[in-house]
Order: structure tokens, then sequence, then C-alpha cells
């Protein structure tokens, strides 16, 4: 193995002296050549130097990081802001380790725009980026139940896509009827013109909403002189809706007319809470919520970057006039370069000191204060638990990764199974797995929940137990769970055991199962249980609460499952139609109920499906219609 740049003084020194003094981009990347971390500076070399030297005061995440910096690249820039710009680009494109800052906390929503469909729709969302790379996000958004006022509001001032799927085939629903819909599923109207309207919903959430009043009003006047009396009132309506929207949000600043931003954080040891506050013409139309951790750098740099990163997503438009922060930025005047260059014309960065301005920001950051207490307050309960359930299990260290297994049928039908993962006592979702039981002798009317979990145990665990060996590799105990818990008694959990000793992991694993009715914890090999009877106590809680998150997982699934299998059922009593083509309809038709209402000449349009067929798939839903023609009538 190659030696990293830290452990090779020689060819650090001789790496650092071909940087240049200019501004640019940088590069660290490790011994698989992949990009680390990436950073600007208007001096390269003094920048990439100071990482290196023995007396800087290094955070733990980047000191961790230099220790693996194998290689440096740069890219030198004209000036600071095109630094700054080039940055944001790269980051986008590698996604470096090293450079996440802030957390999306999945606790707040998103307000999306899908622009990657043709007729876009408008939703709240607590999963960011998960669409079309067009796809718009705006938040997140603190106030949950004021976000969904305005998106309610909105939805009945404008006529918009309603449903991510049409309920009919050949009909609008009763959405277009009332005016909520422009019928978009029956193309009513075209993308170009949906478009537009979806511009101007785009406009709230860009806090621009004075701006759409001035259109409308401008509109509603030349209805009035075009004596389109019934559009100027709907107009009318629509700039009222848009004004009472922020009535109970003023905010007293002098100079109305301004757009600005103020940002404040408060943190501790481990956590660091940024609220940002978007104030427009004297009112405040949006309050965005970020976490950090406190480790990766100081507070100002915590700032400078959620700036640098909130601006990336947004419009020029939706860029402030000012932009008030709580502490000095360490970088001002390349963000400031940066943001008047986007938004065309002067953006000034202040840190107000008095007067009304300062009195905003101490507001802000009362905010931050109270989300840090009770980020902290729910940090606190997570530790007690794991120091609880460490306590209980005898566990020599806390339990990092927790998984949670389930299974879920009707009678042996459907069968399915679950694994959730909880990491520091907090939901990972992006870890969590279902499973289809194999077994063919699990069937509707035969149901078998141990050797249901000893077939799940066994598939999670086979390729980790073919993976060890004696000399264990640096990734061997990446997934390994602290706690497995199975939900059930002695019996599953024996069940389990059996298939655990034969992969030669009994030493490897701490394997539980949580009975339900006493809230029994039971180990293997012992008849009576560890603790009983005490629910409420915090060791308990958290397994109660991956109990729970599994069963839900399961039963989704299983639920899932068996509907797909009720709409399949009536398809597989049509003669000739085989797995495949029920397939293609219902990828179509996306229902049973829909294919019964299509014509034979929309059914015969699928792909795969003739004429011939598509008359007899029409004769099975209208059976009526068959006998008829068959007797003459």
């Amino acid at each position: 193995m190659t030696e990293t740049l830290i452990q090779n003084p020689e060819k650090l020194q001789a790496r650092l002296k071909e940087i240049p003094l200019e501004a640019g981009v940088y590069f660290m990347r490790d011994r698989h050549d992949g990009v680390i971390y990436i950073g600007k500076s208007k001096a390269l070399r003094n920048r990439v130097r100071s990482y290196f030297r023995s007396s800087q005061d290094l955070s733990p995440r980047i000191a961790m990081m230099v220790q693996l910096v194998h290689e440096i690249e740069f890219i030198v820039t004209d000036s600071e802001s095109e630094a700054l710009a080039l940055e944001s680009n790269l980051i986008k494109q590698y996604q470096p380790y090293y450079n996440v800052l802030l957390k999306d906390d999945k606790k707040y929503p998103y307000v999306c725009i899908t622009w990657s469909e043709d007729y876009p729709r408008v939703f709240i969302t607590r999963k960011r980026r998960m669409g079309g790379t067009k796809d718009k996000y705006y938040g997140p958004y603190v106030d949950v139940f004021n976000l969904r006022r305005t998106l309610g509001i909105i939805k009945r001032a404008f006529p918009l896509r309603q449903r991510p799927i049409p309920m009919f085939k050949d009909r609008p629903c009763l959405n277009y009827d009332m005016g909520l819909c422009p019928g978009v599923c029956q193309e009513k109207i075209s993308p170009e013109e949906y478009r537009k309207t979806m511009l101007r919903v785009a406009m709230i959430f860009q806090g621009r909403s004075s701006e759409l009043v001035d259109i409308f009003n401008e509109k509603m006047e030349v209805a009035a002189e075009a004596l389109e009396f019934e559009k100027a009132t709907d107009l009318r309506d629509r700039i009222q809706v848009l004004k009472n929207l922020g009535t109970d949000q003023k905010v007293a600043l002098p100079d109305d007319t301004v757009s600005r931003d103020a940002i404040a954080l408060a943190y501790n040891e481990q956590h660091t809470c940024i609220q940002l506050f978007q104030i427009r013409a004297g009112r405040l139309v949006g309050r965005l919520a970020f976490v950090a951790d406190s480790q990766s750098d100081t507070p100002n740099a915590i700032l400078q970057k959620t700036l640098e990163a909130h601006y990336q997503n947004c419009d020029p438009v939706e860029i402030p006039n000012e932009v008030h922060t709580q502490l000095e930025l360490p970088e001002v005047e390349i963000l400031q370069a940066w943001l008047s260059d986007r938004k065309g014309r002067k953006v000034a960065i202040a840190t107000p000191q008095r007067q009304l301005k300062a009195e905003l920001i101490e507001m802000v950051e009362r905010n931050a204060q109270y989300e840090l207490a009770r980020i902290q307050k729910q940090s606190d309960r997570n530790l007690q638990g794991l120091e609880d359930l460490a306590e209980i299990l005898n566990l020599d260290s806390l339990p990092h990764r927790i998984e949670g297994y389930d299974i879920s049928h009707i009678q042996g039908s459907d069968a399915v199974a679950s694994q959730v993962v909880f990491i520091d006592g907090v939901p990972a979702k992006q870890h969590y797995r279902h499973y289809k039981i194999r077994n063919p002798d699990i069937k509707s009317g035969h149901s078998d929940d141990f050797a249901s979990l000893a077939e799940v145990i066994a598939r999670r665990f086979r390729k980790e137990a073919l993976s060890l060996s004696p000399n264990e590799g640096e990734g061997s105990k990446i997934d390994f769970p602290d706690v497995v818990m199975i939900d059930g008694g002695k019996g599953q959990l024996s069940a389990v055991m059996k298939i655990i000793d034969k992969l030669g992991l009994r030493d490897r694993l701490t394997v539980i199962s949580l009975a339900k009715k006493r809230e029994e914890i039971f180990l293997p090999e012992q008849s009576e249980p560890v603790i009983s009877g005490d629910p409420e106590r915090p060791g308990v809680q958290v397994l109660r609460r991956l109990r729970d998150e599994a069963h839900r997982f399961a039963i989704t699934f299983h639920r899932q499952k068996r509907s797909q299998r009720m709409q399949r059922s009536h398809l597989d009593q049509i003669n000739g139609l085989g797995h495949h083509r029920q397939k293609i309809l219902l990828e179509k038709f996306h229902s049973v109920d829909y294919i019964r209402q299509a014509t034979v000449e929309q059914i015969a349009e699928t792909n795969g499906i003739g004429k011939k067929l598509a008359q007899h798939i029409y004769n099975h839903f209208h059976p009526s219609t068959e006998i008829g023609e068959s007797d003459g009538i």
C-alpha cells in the first residue's frame, strides 16, 4: 500500500511547492484516486499548506481527512468568485465525503415542483432529491402547519394537477368540474400553458408574492376594460388570496420593499442548528432550518458554508438584496461577489450590531436556540436508551447499529419479512430491506413464523459469514449489527439461533427477542427473560420503537403484495392471458378497474395484446355483451 502525503514529508513538500499562490480550487484524493475533499482559496498554496502544519488546529473530521490524502490537484481561476462557483459545481459532480456539512433533517418538509414532468405537480415531501434532476425543492420549512395551509390556499387559487395518476381513463374527475384542475389527465390544457401557471406558483415559494400580485393587478385592469368581468373577478380573488398568505407574519423593519435574508445559529459540542429567515416586502415568507456537525468547522465557517450551499440551489431571482448574519463570515468578500454576479446586481452581506436589524438577528438566534434544545433533548433520550440497553444486555459498548426483524402474512398467504435498522437509536431508512418468503411450504392455510425468520436471517447474514476470514478486511464490520432483535418469544429466537450457529456467527452477533405481551427480552438458551414488566424503561423503549417500526414496514409490504395478487387473480381467470401480458396490462392501466372500463380498442393498443385477445378480455368483464351477441340480440 502506498504512503499518504503526511507519511512522506519529502513528497508532500515537493507537491506543495508545485501549487501556485493564485486563486482556484484544490482536490484531495485518497489511495483509490477518489476525490474526498474539494476546497477553494484566493491563495491555493497557503490554504493547502495549512492542512499539514502540526500547529494548525483542525477539526476532528478534517484531521481524519488529512490522514487519508495521497494526492493533491488544483485548478487555477481568474478570481475568487470564479473559484467559489467552480467549487460549487465540482462538489455537485463528485459529492466528496468530507465536504458533507449540512444534513437533511427529515423532520422538516420540503416543497417539490416536478419540472421533469410535462405537467408538473407541487407537493410536500421529506425526501429531498428523489425525483428527476430538473425537479425543484424549496426548504426545509420549520412551520409545517403553515406550509400545509399555504399549499392548500395555492391549490384553491390556481387550477393545478391534483393526482399523480388519473382516476379515470377516458374522462376527467370531479376536480375538473370544480375548477380545481384544468383537466391534465385528458390534456384539456397544453403543457406550455400549464407550465405558465406553475411558474406563478413557484414565485410564491421564491418569496415573490408581491411581484405576482402586481402581475395580476395589471391583468385584472385589462380584463375589466375589455368588459371580461368574470375573468377580472377571478383575478381579484387570487390577489386577495395572495395578500392573505402572510398577513400574520409581518416583520417590523424599515425599507419594506427590500428583500433580505437573516441567518443565525446555536451550537453545543455535538450539534449546530442554523435558522434562516426569508423576509420579502416586510413579510416573513420562509423560515428554513439546517443541521450541521459542530466538529465539522468553526461557527463562522459553518454559517458561510450554509449560505453557499443554500444559494447554490436557488435561482438568481430568489437571492435577496441583503443578507444579515449573526457572525462575521471568514470569506465574506468572495461570497458577496459570487452572489452579486449570480443575481446581476449588488448583494450586501452585513453583520448588524444595533437597532432593528440586530433585533431581527437576535430573534433568529433565539429560534435556533429552541431548535438546538429540541435536538439535544432527543439526542439525550436516545443516549439514555442506548446506555440502558447496553446495561440490560451486558454489552461492552453502546450499540451503534441495531437491526429488527418481523414477519407479516394472513394465514400463510403473501408471507413477507422486514429488516429495519436504527443507527444510534435513530431510524436509518436507507438501510431498510424487505423480503419475500421463498419457502414453498409456507402458503395460504399454512404459516410458519419460525421457518420464515430462519430463512430471512440466513439470507441476511450468509454473505457476511462467507466474507469473514482470520485477517478481516477494513470493511468487514461495516454492516454488522451490534444487536439483532427478533419480534417474538423463545421459539422464534431458538429457530434463528440454529441458523446463526450454522453460519458460525454466534460469537459475533448479539441476538435477542422481544415478546409482545409483557415486553420481555429473551437471550439465547435462557428460559427466563432478562427483563420483564417494565415497558417504560429507556432501553426497552428503544427496542419497542424498533419492533413497532419493523411491524409497520412488514405489514405495509404485505398489503402491497396482497393487493397485487388480488389484482392478478381477476386476470388469471382469462384464458390466453399469461403472467407477462398481465404485467404489461397493469403497467398501462394501473389497476383492474381501469381495464374493466377500457374499450376493446384501448385494450388492443397494449403491446402484445391483439384484437382477438382484447375482445376476449373485454367479454370477460362484460359477460352480458358476449351473451347478447351470441344470442343474436
